[in-house]
């Protein structure tokens, strides 16, 4: 385990999420939704005013520890004072099915108790408006406080003394006590009932969601985390799957790669999809299906990334009123690469979309009226696979004919001739098999570089690419292919620094990279397997396992030297390429008996 910033916790409850730091500090989260204003903002620095947290702290605090209860997302810390004092703080958001439906209320609900001695704690709730600009209007009452934010009220209703929290007074925690901070809605029941039947209930919701997992024999409780942080990342109003709950984090110390992460890519739609089909985990994959169709429904052309209502512009501004992580600026608001031409997406969500007619679990499968409102991002794969665009990593500066981008487009073709032979159109079939042969044909030409002996980033080009990797993934070529096995051999040779892998190296907008992008690690992983590397392969993903934060959590990057951990957190893909790692990896259950 490496000591990191990072080293935080996360809750949710398909609303909105939270960060929760060592110290049982609540330091980011936006408020109601992913995408909303950071009400806690503390973990970018705001610069005009302190606060921006919400801490339960403990006078003369001499360490802590933290641990999510079993199988749920429900983090407990325990704080430790120099004089042998102890506070159990219990933090999580409401989640359970409520008549037919589920209750996930905007709501942190924070239940403290002592442990041992006489432990004096403060209770400071500062949460800030406007992207940490300005200190909210504040109102309170007998049993409650209430901040006015931009077009959302937050309420805390508590036991501890309102002035004690209002003026942040140290007192003797003699008692449990609780606080529910979320909507502006009075409790009409006991609070100390409510939160501990809140807690409870939400603790049965994960348990028997983890039940139902479809998990390997070998890695369990790294899988089980993974599967709840990509859970706690899918905004349930539309089904959408964020890339990240935070934004600005940088990819490198100083790197200014700060980018807005709480937006959902299709690049990452297809392996979010056999992620969740692996798990088991049908309904999590059907919603995030239904909001992938919702986009893929109109004219066939797609942006590489979305917001979580379905929103097509994310324009990108600078927030000066936040000095960043570590304060390692700018704060990015909103994301430009929505206007970026990106044309691996048509294969993405075509991939994606395939398991709709080969799945019969589903409750609405494909049907021939499905297939139609696909078939024009087969139309835009198949006119646009060499035409240049800004690639997976999504340059800024530059465009080329990418080969993972063309090998997507060869995927969309694929996969419709597949969809029209089991929907038996035998004519629609065959046009797209003849397409996809035409798109494969051009890409095993130009994509290789018969003088380096490899596949190459773009056509006719000489540089290597991670996303190399995923050419036998996709199916375009097959692992024993020995021109893949090559490949797979360079990008070790060429892209791997000690127990991770670069994206690429060569230089890019803002330089060379300097740490490791962790997916592609996963995928170099899978790669090493397919080949028949296993041994190798099952030693890397333990290697990257360990450099995991504390509570098993994975940002976007991790540096070479010191294996801290950088971008944003916590990283759905991050935790996608793990939880499909292992599955490929593990021993099989029969191994067992």
């Amino acid at each position: 385990m490496h000591q990191s910033d990072l080293d935080l916790g996360v809750i949710g409850n398909g609303s909105f999420g939270a960060l929760v730091d060592k110290q049982a500090r609540v330091v980011w989260s936006c408020l109601p939704a992913f995408d909303g204003d950071p009400a806690f903002c503390a973990l970018l620095s705001p610069r005009a005013h302190e606060g921006g947290d919400f801490g339960i702290e403990l006078e003369d605090f001499a360490g802590s520890e933290q641990h999510y209860l079993t199988n749920t997302a429900v983090l407990r810390t325990v704080l430790h004072d120099a004089h042998g004092g102890q506070v159990e703080v219990i933090d999580f958001a409401p989640r359970w099915r409520h008549d037919g439906r589920f209750y996930r209320p905007p709501s942190i609900i924070r239940r403290i108790r002592p442990l041992a001695g006489s432990p004096r704690i403060r209770v400071r709730v500062r949460p800030l408006a406007d992207w940490g600009a300005r200190i909210p209007e504040t109102t309170w009452g007998s049993n409650h406080m209430r901040w006015l934010l931009p077009g959302f009220t937050l309420r805390l209703t508590t036991d501890v003394p309102v002035r004690f929290v209002r003026d942040a007074l140290p007192f003797v925690l003699a008692h449990p006590m609780e606080l529910v901070l979320g909507v502006d809605e009075t409790l009409h029941r006991s609070l100390a009932d409510y939160a501990q039947e809140a807690q409870q209930r939400t603790e049965d919701y994960w348990r028997e969601w983890v039940r139902y997992l479809s998990i390997p024999l070998e890695w369990q409780d790294a899988v089980i985390r993974s599967a709840i942080t990509l859970k706690l990342c899918q905004y349930e109003d539309s089904g959408a799957i964020i890339a990240a709950m935070t934004t600005s984090i940088p990819e490198a110390p100083g790197s200014a790669r700060n980018w807005d992460y709480r937006y959902c890519w299709l690049r990452d739609a297809a392996f979010v999809v056999r992620a969740l089909n692996r798990l088991g985990a049908t309904k999590s994959m059907e919603d995030f299906l239904r909001y992938i169709f919702n986009l893929a429904s109109t004219d066939g052309s797609l942006q590489p990334l979305y917001g979580i209502g379905l929103e097509e512009k994310l324009d990108e501004h600078e927030v000066e009123s936040l000095a960043g992580y570590r304060g390692m600026g700018p704060v990015r608001r909103g994301n430009l690469a929505w206007l970026q031409k990106q044309h691996d997406v048509y294969g993405s969500v075509v991939l994606a979309s395939t398991q709709l007619f080969f799945d019969q679990r589903l409750k609405d499968p494909g049907d021939v009226h499905t297939f139609a409102r696909l078939e024009p991002l087969g139309e835009r794969a198949w006119a646009l696979h060499d035409v240049p665009d800004a690639g997976l990593w999504e340059f800024r500066g530059r465009t080329a004919v990418h080969t993972y981008t063309a090998a997507m487009c060869w995927a969309a073709c694929d996969r419709l001739a597949k969809i029209a032979t089991r929907l038996q159109l035998p004519e629609r079939a065959t046009l797209w098999r003849e397409r996809a042969d035409a798109i494969g044909q051009r890409v095993l030409a130009r994509g290789w570089n018969a003088q380096l002996g490899h596949f190459t980033d773009t056509f006719d080009g000489s540089h290597l690419d991670a996303s190399l990797l995923l050419l036998a993934d996709i199916g375009l070529v097959e692992a024993t292919d020995p021109r893949y096995v090559a490949t797979v051999e360079a990008i070790g040779n060429g892209l791997r620094h000690g127990d991770a892998l670069f994206r690429y190296i060569a230089p890019d907008d803002f330089g060379a990279p300097e740490t490791s992008f962790t997916i592609c690690t996963f995928w170099y992983i899978d790669a090493l397997a397919a080949i028949g590397r296993l041994d190798e392969a099952r030693a890397l993903f333990e290697s990257v396992l360990a450099r995991r934060n504390p509570l098993g959590l994975l940002s976007e990057d991790l540096a070479f030297d010191d294996g801290q951990m950088w971008g944003n957190f916590p990283q759905t893909y991050s935790h996608v390429g793990l939880i499909t790692a292992a599955m490929r990896l593990s021993r099989s259950w029969q191994e067992a008996s």
